[in-house]
């Protein structure tokens, strides 16, 4: 729900009543911030929902009885709901939390920076309201294009269309661009349904590669198969399995009629 005016309306909400003072404290003091409700718990939040209009919700995950990720399961179904920005000390749920079309995720303690970050999402998130009208807006950061991964502790973005090549770890996957890997809490297999429309194609039981990425296609000694992923001193060689090289050949051709007929 957006409001119409220009500073924003907040509903902090946490089980723990001095994080929840904190969180309210410290929400006061961004100017952005016009007014500032608090609740309890997941029930205490919806009764504040009925009667009140609010641009965003900061939302605890691991609170008795509702969740924080099953109100925001609800407040996703509202015609016109609010920014959802999760505050937590555990890091174990932000694939399901963008998922759910989570503006930021932040970790506890929270940091009065990190939260200014936070606010200044929901004013992007408000802005796109404003623009394409009521119950049509898309609260990105949790679009198609950008994934979150933790750096030094913090939640970052990371654009998907900067990731050539995804390692499978077990239940986890390590993400890699060109500079830099991210370990994400997110099975490969899952990964490959959710990127499938952005280019990414399995060459191997334990890689997914961006087929924008691909730099070469080489015969191996034994009539084998291997991908060249980037360009430069940067530029990793990955195996393709027998079974999956035929399927790869056919997306690299048709990648390149594309750019002919360009």
């Amino acid at each position: 729900m957006t409001s119409a005016g220009p500073a924003l309306r907040v509903l902090a909400v946490d089980d723990e009543p001095p994080a929840l003072d904190e969180l309210a404290y410290l929400l006061r003091h961004d100017p952005r911030v016009a007014e500032v409700r608090t609740a309890g718990d997941a029930v205490a939040a919806l009764k504040v929902l009925e009667s009140e209009v609010v641009d965003g919700v900061f939302l605890d995950i691991r609170m008795p009885g509702l969740t924080g990720l099953e109100l925001a399961r609800v407040l996703s179904r509202f015609a016109d709901p609010p920014a959802i920005v999760f505050v937590t000390a555990y890091d174990d749920a932000a694939v399901e939390a963008f998922s759910l079309r989570a503006v930021d995720y932040l970790l506890k303690p929270v940091r009065a920076e990190r939260l200014a970050e936070a606010v200044g999402r929901i004013v992007e998130a408000r802005a796109v309201a404003a623009t394409t009208g009521p119950g049509n807006a898309d609260p990105a950061p949790a679009d198609p294009g950008t994934i979150a991964v933790e750096l030094g502790g913090v939640t970052r973005f990371l654009q998907v269309a900067d990731v050539r090549h995804v390692e499978a770890h077990g239940d986890y996957a390590r993400l890699h661009t060109a500079s830099a890997s991210h370990l994400v809490r997110v099975p490969l297999a899952a990964l490959e349904e959710r990127w499938a429309a952005a280019g990414f194609v399995r060459v191997h039981r334990s890689y997914l590669v961006a087929i924008n990425h691909i730099s070469e296609l080489r015969v191996e000694p034994g009539g084998g198969h291997a991908v060249r992923v980037g360009t430069g001193p940067s530029a990793v060689l990955l195996p393709v399995s027998r079974r999956l090289s035929r399927q790869l050949k056919d997306r690299l051709v048709h990648r390149a009629r594309r750019e002919a007929e360009r």
